[in-house]
């Protein structure tokens, strides 16, 4: 069944798939002690569900495994036809991801429902209270980079996460992390604009241009306008300094102009992003924004 699932995961375009029990996750205590230290902004909903973070079989009852994944997404930024652009992982020509993956997800349990009848399942994608990159280590899939980012050897770290728990007995064999292969690399520390990763493994979310111009209420203040560059919706700083993704770079122009996003209205904006990872945003944070980097570029 596990060579089963593994094909058919790869059939769907998953780059990377493992297995571990709902324990306690690594690093538990480490996000504990950034939550304790206020390094997670305004984003409150961290703070919730922490008995469920640390024990994933809270998510559903009789769990014994979690299924991790990754998937790819682009490592050319999509881009307007005038050069401003959006972080890789929005995809603005795509389904949002979350829908995506989810999708394919369930798509993966027919092959487990089919070897054990009568299992249970809980999908999650970047959504629920379960913390996905220390199980994706666990499973054997990657290691912890020092911006935070799940890494895979000999891939990168251009992919979402998503995780299948069930209460299916299926087999699960100890894997041993990934160990970390940073070395003393500092790349993505030295290319973060705003200094939001304060060292090794630390993030204050306050000062990441992801956060703030994405999750972050206001407006965007000039100076920090200016250390955004072009890119209006997200940042990829860390990602593209990183040797492990090989420099891979290239523009897709795959937004409208600024000039019909900025004339955009709600209805209009709900037809072209509506279904998109840009709706997480909305319309007036993006306009916002692109004014913001504009009256700065």
């Amino acid at each position: 069944m596990w060579t089963s699932l593994k094909n058919k995961a790869k059939d769907l375009g998953f780059i990377s798939l493992g297995i571990s029990r709902p324990i306690r996750p690594l690093y538990f205590d480490s996000f504990q002690r950034w939550i304790s230290e206020h390094k997670h902004a305004d984003m409150r909903w961290l703070e919730k569900s922490i008995e469920k973070r640390e024990d994933p079989s809270k998510l559903l009852k009789g769990c014994s495994a979690v299924i991790s994944l990754a998937f790819p997404y682009s490592s050319e930024k999509p881009q307007t036809p005038d050069g401003f652009c959006a972080a890789r992982y929005s995809s603005p020509q795509q389904e949002d991801y979350h829908r995506r993956l989810k999708k394919l997800c369930y798509e993966l349990t027919e092959i487990i429902t089919e070897a054990y009848a009568g299992s249970r399942f809980k999908v999650c994608v970047d959504s629920s209270p379960i913390m996905e990159k220390t199980l994706a280590i666990s499973a054997g899939i990657g290691f912890m980079g020092k911006n935070t980012l799940l890494i895979i050897p000999g891939y990168g770290s251009y992919f979402f996460l998503a995780e299948i728990l069930t209460t299916a007995p299926m087999e699960v064999q100890a894997q041993k992390p990934v160990g970390n292969l940073c070395g003393d690399c500092t790349r993505c520390i030295d290319a973060c604009p705003t200094g939001a990763l304060r060292g090794p493994f630390i993030l204050d979310a306050s000062r990441c241009l992801s956060y703030l111009s994405i999750e972050h209420k206001g407006k965007i203040r000039t100076d920090v306008a200016r250390k955004m560059g072009r890119c209006f919706f997200g940042c990829d700083r860390c990602q593209e300094a990183c040797p492990f993704n090989n420099g891979k770079t290239g523009a897709d122009v795959s937004l409208p102009s600024t000039e019909e996003i900025l004339g955009m209205d709600n209805k209009a904006f709900q037809r072209r992003f509506g279904n998109t990872a840009l709706a997480r945003a909305g319309l007036e944070k993006i306009k916002s924004n692109l004014e913001a980097v504009k009256h700065c570029s």
